[in-house]
């Protein structure tokens, strides 16, 4: 019986330096999605910034405006040697009544194939224009350029050359490269949530947070849709 007792104690203890142990590597784990998710809002603030910022070459405000949800990718890399490949990571904020939503997380990427070599950072700014892209937004993954319209987005003071793109296309898109600005074609490129950071950082899918479902923004990832209303 002592013998019982004895092992017993030694399992029980075993248990609980396994769980001591275990706490901080998973505070750890928490922290560092905590500031993957903060970078990745900031990141997108500053390059929404630094594009509004050239007044004479940015996207024009009446588009803002109009646009259901704002999708910003930083610093996507572009990579080719025969067979070509995109890759980047941003965020996703939906207009609402009082301003605009918690970012939702998002990946970006594509391929491509033929006579092509080297490597790029590109910078993507989409305008989600109406109901039917933003529906394609909420589903599990979603292709530019398929059912969702997509057109190069206009730049300049006012939007009265984007009239036909604005009434045809689910999505205006822009990319910035090397300092140059300018609307870009990304049919066949594919946007997919990352619900592995969504559901560590927010407890819940990518169409929840950008349907509401987070009562305020978090602190660490406001500085998006601070960024956006500016606009």
């Amino acid at each position: 019986m002592n013998y019982l007792k004895s092992r017993v104690a030694s399992i029980f203890s075993l248990m609980l330096m396994v769980c001591l142990l275990g706490e901080p590597a998973f505070v750890q784990a928490t922290g560092k999605k905590a500031n993957e998710a903060s970078r990745r809002s900031n990141d997108a603030a500053a390059v929404f910034n630094e594009i509004m910022g050239a007044t004479d070459n940015a996207i024009p405000k009446e588009l803002i405006d109009k646009a259901q949800a704002i999708a910003v990718f930083p610093s996507v890399l572009k990579a080719a040697f025969i067979f070509g490949g995109t890759e980047g990571k941003g965020v996703i904020s939906r207009r609402t009544a009082g301003g605009w939503s918690t970012p939702a997380f998002f990946n970006l990427g594509g391929g491509s194939f033929g006579a092509q070599i080297g490597a790029d950072k590109t910078d993507y700014v989409l305008l989600v224009m109406n109901d039917k892209g933003l529906n394609g937004l909420l589903s599990d993954k979603f292709q530019i350029g398929g059912e969702v319209g997509v057109a190069a987005g206009p730049i300049g003071r006012t939007a009265s050359a984007a009239t036909d793109a604005q009434l045809e296309a689910e999505i205006l898109s822009y990319s910035r490269s090397k300092g140059l600005f300018a609307g870009v074609d990304l049919n066949g490129t594919a946007i997919t949530p990352d619900n592995k950071l969504n559901e560590a950082f927010y407890g819940m899918k990518a169409k929840d947070v950008l349907n509401g479902a987070v009562a305020s923004i978090p602190q660490g990832v406001s500085t998006f849709p601070q960024t956006l209303s500016r606009y």
